[in-house]
């Protein structure tokens, strides 16, 4: 086994991530370093890791270091140790399927050899969390689905139908798949955010890039979702999402940060003050 490491500055690791992504669609990994830089990560048998030449282009100075190890045997199993159960409030347990249940109310297997987006990463961690505080009202949107965590986690908290959507057909694929190991229905569907208007929902959970997040704010026509989560952000470039968003009509309801990451929830009647943490 091989482990392929693409160091970036943070400034620039929007960029790489977005390329990164488009390369290696089933998932990666990702390790904040010191003075300000993070390590992306794939793995792979050799001559199954990508090749990386246009990252180098793309990323211009920022790119500090493409280097490729090779993993000792009981990699494996390090591996399995890396990937623990997420308890959230103590109502909701996201977990590998070789862990055993949880014992809170919500138990949702995800396999994080599938998809980018399992629920470990801060930014996920951080839509479970916002998604936790609503009360279900009907249909939400699950918007860059990865592996489906929301749009399940969603499924079990009532919220119905849930629809979830992607551009990349293997993200869509192990959604379906963790759908069925989690016995819930939901719907997925290949979808170009760019390109297309998202179904009209109560709920919409996104967890994108800010410039995807930004773009969708700029084209969003009515009717508005009633509550929109919002996350895959730095913390610095939360305001401006929520600029753009509140140019539209939909207004700041709470801002959770973990570390250097930041996640907003929205709502088109919003009227209490928000709450930050």
């Amino acid at each position: 086994m091989l482990r392929l490491a693409i160091r970036v500055t943070r400034a620039q690791s929007e960029l790489v991530l977005a390329e990164l992504l488009e390369l290696v669609p089933t998932g990666l990994e990702e390790v904040t370093l010191a003075d300000g830089l993070v390590e992306y990560a794939v793995y792979g048998a050799p001559g199954e890791l990508p090749s990386l030449p246009a990252l180098r282009a793309v990323a211009g100075e920022a790119l500090v270091e493409v280097r490729t190890d090779e993993l000792p045997d009981d990699f494996s199993e390090r591996w399995r140790r890396f990937h623990r159960p997420l308890v959230i409030d103590h109502r909701l347990t996201v977990r590998p399927p070789w862990e055993p249940p949880g014992g809170t109310q919500i138990d949702v297997v995800i396999d994080p050899g599938q998809a980018f987006g399992t629920g470990a990463h801060a930014t996920t961690r951080l839509c479970l969390e916002l998604l936790l505080t609503l009360e279900p009202e009907g249909a939400l949107i699950d918007l860059g689905c990865g592996s489906g965590v929301l749009a399940i986690v969603a499924t079990k908290l009532g919220w119905g139908p849930v629809c979830a959507l992607d551009n990349d057909p293997a993200a869509l694929a192990a959604t379906a798949e963790n759908a069925r190991a989690n016995d819930v229905q939901l719907e997925t569907r290949r979808f170009d955010l760019r390109h297309e208007t998202i179904p009209e929902a109560p709920a919409v959970a996104a967890n994108l890039l800010a410039p995807l997040l930004r773009a969708w704010a700029a084209a969003l026509t009515e009717p508005l979702p009633k509550r929109l989560i919002a996350s895959g952000l730095l913390a610095p470039e939360a305001d401006g999402v929520l600029a753009a968003f509140a140019a539209r009509g939909l207004a700041q309801r709470e801002r959770r940060t973990r570390g250097e990451w930041a996640a907003l929830l929205l709502g088109a009647d919003a009227g209490r003050p928000s709450r930050r943490r």
